[in-house]
């Protein structure tokens, strides 16, 4: 039974947790300072952006992650020159345009129409809240977006909505890509700021 038990801890002590729940606009009602509000909608928005179902797609250096904890993608890819792939073998090769669920075991190949990866002037795994809305909020780096195209791809884009629909063997983000849209929105209407 000893041997159990350090076992069971060191195996809890790695499974990483993730927020489940994702509060609406109305709980940041409250606060009464538009730019603190902002940025505590922002924060709520940050347990969707540092889910695993974003960073494994938006990496600083390297090709992707996968999994709930975040290791290298198996079996080893490259960015690619179009975030694709490198030249015969695509993400395509393995990614088809759904979720594929395989047989033997509870697992399945993740799956949209397209795949690929965040350009790397929108990777963010390892970097703070603060960081990452700075990055957002710059056409620069979020793909030449303005706020209310943000607010469009937060809300509405497909490959955005596969995180809350990632297939069997993963965590879905928390909340609902309408849940995040309507934070997105509430954040771009309160101003924008972003956590200190």
């Amino acid at each position: 039974m000893r041997r159990w038990i350090p076992a069971l801890a060191l195996a809890l002590a790695t499974t990483p947790v993730f927020a489940q729940d994702l509060s609406g606009p109305e709980a940041f009602e409250g606060i009464k300072d538009e730019k603190e509000r902002s940025a505590a909608i922002f924060e709520e928005m940050g347990k969707v952006l540092t889910h695993p179902r974003c960073l494994n797609c938006h990496p600083v250096t390297g090709g992707p992650t996968q999994g709930d904890d975040m290791h290298p993608h198996t079996p080893p890819v490259v960015r690619g020159e179009a975030d694709f792939g490198a030249a015969g073998m695509n993400c395509n090769v393995c990614h088809g345009t759904e979720n594929v669920a395989l047989t033997a075991n509870p697992r399945s190949i993740p799956g949209h129409e397209p795949w690929a990866l965040a350009p790397v002037s929108m990777g963010w795994q390892g970097l703070g809240l603060g960081a990452i809305c700075a990055q957002l909020k710059d056409p620069e780096r979020n793909g030449g977006r303005t706020l209310e195209q943000l607010y469009e791809h937060n809300a509405q884009d497909g490959l955005v909505g596969w995180g809350w629909d990632p297939g069997e063997g993963r965590t879905p983000a928390p909340g609902s890509q309408e849940l995040f849209g309507k934070l997105t929105r509430a954040w771009i209407d309160s101003g924008a700021a972003c956590p200190g």
